[in-house]
Parts: structure tokens; sequence; C-alpha cells
């Protein structure tokens, strides 16, 4: 019964049945064609069946990994060459049996391929496709899967360097497919679109040179968020000069540059809001929305502050003089306005009672 385990004991393969059924297939069927005969233990539906688990496949085909084993086992299951069936009793025990009757079974079937045999007749009648299998560790793409690429323009080369890192791949996940000839042409199509992106990419990077401009699309999308032109065309010879001292290479000049106009301008607005150099009034003030927020948390209507910036303006132009805050000089010109406006709407004796109460007033003292 242990014969079979004897490392010198040779496996006789007829090269007409690897040829048939595949070389890993032939091999399992002589492998379980003498475990057939030590094993078996029972006789029905005219064939041998041999009562096995998967350890005992283990010791009697070393030279497979458990994976490979079960790969190859469905394999001969899906071209109808095998039976199995389950144990009702021990759930890691299963019944094996050749599908061949016992009256066929001294039949030289690998001599002569093209006779009827139960071998022959299964295997080419097979379907395609039919079980989901592991991938062999030595899967090759068919020469029509070749063709089918090509179709694609997708190199030969390119798809052989990459079969031995697809077949890795799917050991390592070490899950069945269907059709492995259906994923490869997936995963290959992808990878040559990728491939051809990458490739469409690198075509397009340049390094920076003296000559550079942004492109009319770039300066669209600048001038459309509102940043004045002559500041555009004033950094890009700085523009130019940083990218070239460091010597990149890429093709997304047009995306750095308007990142680095943009940062650029938020800088610039910022520090004119809020530069302390003290200056002279424009002629074209506007006082900042904020002024207007404080005058309301003061009660001042805003638009009496409106009809005092045309006097304001004009009063601090006569002066000449300069200040570092024209918004904070607005609101106190602002609130002076708008007391002497209360002041004035007031009646003549209540106003009389105000100056009086002013003029005696010594709580400063106190």
């Amino acid at each position: 019964m242990s014969s079979y385990l004897i490392p010198e004991r040779p496996l006789l393969i007829s090269p007409t049945l690897a040829a048939t059924i595949g070389l890993e297939e032939a091999v399992m069927l002589h492998v379980l064609s003498e475990l057939e005969i030590c094993e078996a233990t029972q006789i029905r539906q005219e064939r041998r069946w041999c009562r096995l688990n998967e350890s005992l496949l283990e010791k009697a085909m070393p030279f497979w990994s458990l994976m490979d084993i079960k790969r190859i086992r469905q394999n001969l299951l899906g071209k109808g060459l095998i039976l199995i069936e389950a144990d009702p009793q021990q759930r890691d025990i299963f019944f094996l049996a050749i599908n061949q009757p016992l009256q066929e079974s001294a039949e030289p079937i690998q001599k002569n391929p093209q006779q009827s045999n139960t071998l022959s007749r299964v295997f080419q009648a097979q379907e395609t496709g039919g079980k989901a299998t592991y991938i062999p560790p030595n899967w090759q793409p068919s020469e029509e899967l070749y063709q089918q690429c090509a179709q694609h323009q997708i190199p030969r080369d390119f798809i052989d360097q990459r079969i031995r890192t697809f077949v890795i791949y799917w050991r390592e996940r070490q899950k069945t497919q269907y059709s492995w000839y259906n994923t490869f042409l997936k995963w290959i199509l992808k990878d040559w679109r990728r491939e051809q992106s990458y490739q469409g990419a690198r075509e397009l990077e340049a390094d920076m040179n003296s000559s550079w401009r942004p492109s009319e699309e770039a300066l669209s999308i600048l001038e459309y968020a509102g940043i004045n032109a002559d500041f555009i065309e004033d950094a890009i010879p700085e523009f130019v000069l940083y990218w070239k001292e460091r010597g990149l290479v890429t093709s997304t000049w047009n995306t750095k540059f308007i990142a680095h106009i943009r940062r650029q301008w938020a800088k610039y607005t910022l520090a004119l809001e809020n530069d302390p150099t003290p200056s002279l009034i424009p002629d074209e003030y506007k006082p900042s929305p904020t002024c207007f927020e404080v005058l309301e948390m003061a009660n001042i209507d805003e638009e009496f502050a409106r009809e005092q910036i045309r006097e304001f303006v004009l009063y601090w132009k006569d002066r000449k003089e300069a200040q570092s805050s024209w918004n904070t000089k607005f609101l106190q010109h602002v609130k002076y306005k708008w007391a002497f406006h209360q002041q004035s709407n007031l009646p003549a004796s209540q106003q009389l009672q105000n100056k009086i109460e002013q003029y005696i007033d010594r709580s400063w003292a106190e």
C-alpha cells in the first residue's frame, strides 16, 4: 500500500495522454490510478472508489503544494475524468473514482487518442470555463490570446514581461477563476492603457527654459479669479528663474504657475490691506465693509455714514496729511458727525440743558 511513496519509483506518463489532457493532469491521473488499486474500498456503479483525504494526496504527490493539487484535481473533475463524493460521516474524507468502467480499465487508452474510449469522449465533449480553478505555476497565454491582444496593439514583448507577475499575484491570493485567459486579458488591457497614459505624460514632460510662458488657458483662469494681468506678467520671469535653477522636469508647469500666482496674489492683497505705512487718502477711497459693521453695532445708520464719505475725502485731501489707517479715521469722523447730528435734533431747551450739564460736570475730577 505504501509502494507508491518510495521516491525511487518512477512515474510513467504517456506523451499522447499528456498532450490530450495536459501534463499535470496526466501525472495526477496516473497517481490516482495507483491509489485506486492500493486504497480501493468500494466497487459500485462499475467503478472502483477509494477513500481519501487531503493529507494522503499530499503524501502521494509531494512535488505539488496542496493548492496545486486542488487545482489539478478540479481540472480533472471539470473534464469529467474523475468522480468525487463526500463522506457523509467525516467532513475531511471523500471518495474518488476514475470515471471509467472497470471493464474498460485494462484498455490501453493512452496509445491511441482517436479510439472511442471514455477518456477521449469526455475530453472532447468538455466545455471550457466550466469550473473555477487555481492558476498553474507554469501558466502561459494561448496563441489565440496573443492574437487578441495584438488587436489592441499590445506588443508580444509587453505581454511576456508581465506573465510571471500575473501568475505570482494570483497564486499568492489563492483564488480561483473560471477562465484565466479572460482574467489575464482584462489585466493586460488595463496595464497596457496605464502604460500608455504614463508614456503620454512622459512625452509631455519638459524642463523649464527661458522662453517658457503660461498657456492662454492658464492666464484666463487667473484673470477670471480677479488677479491683475500686470501682476501675472511681472511674476513670470521670477517663476522661470526659480524652476530653471532647480532643474525640475514635469508636464504640469501651467498648474504650478497657477498655484504660485494665487499664493503670491493672496499675500500681496493681504499686505495692502494691512500696510502700516502712512499714505495720503486715495481719490476713490471707499470704507471697508467692516467699517459699516462696526458703525451698525453703534446704532449708526449706514446711509448716514455713506453720506459722509465725500466730505471725509475732500477734507483730508485738502489737508494733505498721511495716515496709516483711513478706515479708523473714517470711523472717528462718522461717530463725531453722528453725535452732532443727534444733538441738533433735540429741542432747544434740551440742548441748553445738555450744555449746562457738560459745563458743570466735574465727574472727571472725582
